[in-house]
């Protein structure tokens, strides 16, 4: 797998934005995004919300995305190629 890019939280959240997610809620430092699919699934993921991002942490959130967004879409997006 290539090398996570370094980002934050809230780069995290306007990439998975672009893609049609919204805040739900946030709790502490961690924020809910949620997008209803066309037949009407609910498709949530939870963002911690700090200044930087572990490279385990940007691996789990790309694993977990990836159940909804093509990963040949979110890996530019999230990895350095």
């Amino acid at each position: 797998m290539p090398k996570p890019r370094r980002l934050s939280g809230d780069d995290i959240i306007s990439i998975l934005t672009s893609f049609g997610f919204a805040t739900l809620t946030q709790r502490g430092s961690h924020v809910k995004l949620r997008r209803i699919s066309t037949t009407g699934e609910k498709q949530t993921l939870t963002i911690p919300n700090h200044k930087e991002l572990d490279s385990g942490t940007i691996r789990a959130i790309f694993r977990q995305a990836s159940r909804y967004i093509p990963e040949d879409q979110l890996r530019p997006h999230l990895f350095i190629d």
